[in-house]
């Protein structure tokens, strides 16, 4: 069985993610589960959502404290938000960033990726420019990261859940899913990784 925790904002569509994402693993023959954790119920405030996926039936129904991987759908979440807490060792955190963090030091025994959502929502016209719709590009950049499920089922899980602009959506999943940078492992002390494109 694999954990992976999402974080988010309030209106970023963490939520709708996870469950897409569900739905996506549940077509390529993965039992599944997910559910969504709030704390103030408002537009912007943080959100957490989870979904575990394995090959057998899931009988835990506890949250996800120790998952195997992270998403963090707002970058700067990282200043108030320990979102490598319980981050099992070599763990994937892929953020919705132009760019790695500037300190890595936080990271260290866990492998990053980062793809710029934000960018490609806006060009498929997701949202606002400020206030973008990134979640199905981050599942695309998640679909790929994982090498797991396959795209295929990624739009086709978008094109059935996502209540407006459908084909925008799996438009931007699509995107994400070729740009999205994976730099793999975080050395102590957060100086050397391996760069991106290189086999993590």
């Amino acid at each position: 069985m694999e954990e992976i925790r999402f974080h988010g904002r309030g209106g970023q569509g963490t939520v709708l993610a996870s469950i897409a994402l569900a739905k996506a693993f549940f077509k390529a023959g993965y039992f599944v589960q997910t559910f969504p954790v709030f704390g103030s119920e408002r537009r912007g405030a943080p959100v957490e959502a989870y979904l575990r996926l394995g090959t057998t039936k899931i009988l835990v129904r506890s949250n996800i404290y120790t998952p195997d991987h992270v998403v963090v759908q707002d970058y700067r979440l990282l200043q108030t938000v320990n979102v490598t807490q319980g981050l099992k060792p070599g763990g994937w955190v892929l953020i919705n960033a132009p760019g790695l963090p500037e300190d890595l030091s936080g990271f260290d025994g866990f492998r990053l990726a980062h793809v710029d959502a934000a960018r490609i929502a806006v060009k498929h016209q997701l949202g606002t420019r400020t206030q973008p719709i990134i979640n199905t590009a981050m599942m695309g950049a998640f679909a790929r990261m994982l090498g797991k499920p396959p795209l295929e089922a990624v739009t086709q899980a978008i094109e059935a859940e996502m209540p407006v602009k459908p084909a925008e959506n799996a438009a931007a999943a699509r995107e994400a899913y070729e740009k999205v940078e994976l730099f793999g492992w975080v050395d102590a002390g957060g100086k050397n990784r391996s760069g991106p494109g290189q086999s993590v």
